[in-house]
């Protein structure tokens, strides 16, 4: 049975489930940790992210990949927003992880819609 439901995942999901760890370990790797804006916003998103990535190889829904994408875009203009583009690292992981998980639910949307999964 356990086979039986992973048939149905697609790579996207796991591509999330990756990136959501990556921006989650970012602060201390990157080295950002002890800037309280950059640092608070890749541990939230990359729960939220990691979460919704988890929920999705579980039982896939639609709605969660376009909350990927509003998250994705979140990432992308927050280091604006949030107040540290200065930061070049923590601005740069930002929006390199938020352009990457816009993509993967861009891509897991349209896979969605253009290949639906099969019904018994």
């Amino acid at each position: 049975m356990a086979i039986k439901m992973m048939e149905g995942k697609k790579g996207q999901d796991w591509i999330n489930l990756v990136l959501a760890i990556c921006l989650f370990i970012s602060p201390w790797i990157i080295g950002f940790a002890a800037e309280a804006n950059p640092a608070w916003n890749a541990w939230i998103a990359g729960i939220v992210l990691g979460a919704l990535a988890l929920a999705t190889l579980s039982a896939f829904a639609e709605w969660e990949e376009w909350v990927n994408l509003v998250v994705g875009l979140w990432l992308i203009v927050s280091p604006w927003l949030l107040g540290f583009a200065a930061n070049v690292n923590a601005m740069g992981t930002h929006v390199v992880l938020g352009v990457l998980v816009v993509a993967a639910s861009v891509w897991a949307v349209w896979d969605y819609r253009h290949h639906p999964p099969a019904h018994a």
